[in-house]
């Protein structure tokens, strides 16, 4: 199965608070689409890694994407070393995406920067010939992808390049809020948390449409890029 783009996240949720928009209009426009989540966010404050599995399926049906699977790293714990960049290096070989999305590059949250450059260094890794890999016992062809795009979690990081969400803002936030553990509810008994604030699922609505008032548009998801992006021309921008 060949994909248009895959999408990480060191935990269910991240993609999509981070670039749920753009996947859910890139969905519509046909392409293919697939999310694999690094860990299973087990040691999450609020919910549980089977709540968090049930969540991740019910968000991945409202996005549209083709498929979703988790790695089961460990939560707070994995590392950037061979052993999971060779995993992942499957998984990008396996699907062949065009484009891959992952963390941001920096952030509040540890195992954010960390997955963001274990997912970079692994599609660099990936169009390695001399690394070999297998899959179902076939030896796997080197792929690496065109782009690698970083969307933005906690901080506001700056970005390269922006992606025009107006019209899916809706879908985005159904899929957000699928994680119903995790997000603002009055009527939760469980510890609060950064990111459990009604004050924090506002702010998904008020970044976007800040950032869509910075590039002339109503809603927007911004992205940092690991190489310059090129245009065929100067009115290719909008």
């Amino acid at each position: 199965m060949k994909l248009d783009i895959l999408a990480f996240g060191a935990h269910p949720d991240d993609v999509e608070l981070g670039c749920g928009g753009t996947i859910a209009k890139e969905v519509k426009n046909g392409k293919k689409v697939g999310i694999i989540d690094l860990t299973r966010g087990e040691l999450g404050t609020r919910g549980t890694a089977e709540t968090r599995d049930e969540e991740a399926f019910n968000a991945a049906k409202i996005l549209g994407v083709i498929m979703r699977t988790n790695l089961e790293f460990s939560d707070g714990f994995f590392v950037n070393d061979k052993e999971h960049q060779l995993t992942i290096i499957k998984m990008i070989r396996k699907y062949q995406p065009e484009i891959i999305i992952c963390n941001a590059i920096d952030d509040r949250h540890i195992d954010h920067g960390k997955g963001s450059k274990l997912v970079s260094d692994a599609c660099f890794l990936s169009g390695l010939i001399k690394i070999e890999t297998e899959d179902e016992g076939v030896i796997q062809k080197t792929w690496r992808p065109k782009q690698v795009y970083h969307y933005i979690q906690w901080k506001n990081i700056e970005p390269d390049v922006t992606v025009d969400v107006s019209g899916f803002i809706d879908k985005k936030m159904d899929s957000v809020l699928a994680y119903k553990t995790q997000f603002f509810d009055a009527n939760s008994k469980e510890p609060e948390t950064p990111i459990s604030s009604k004050n924090f699922t506002d702010s998904i609505i008020y970044r976007s449409r800040d950032l869509g008032r910075l590039v002339g548009v109503e809603h927007a998801e911004g992205f940092t890029v690991e190489r310059y992006p090129a245009v065929d021309s100067l009115f290719d921008l909008k």
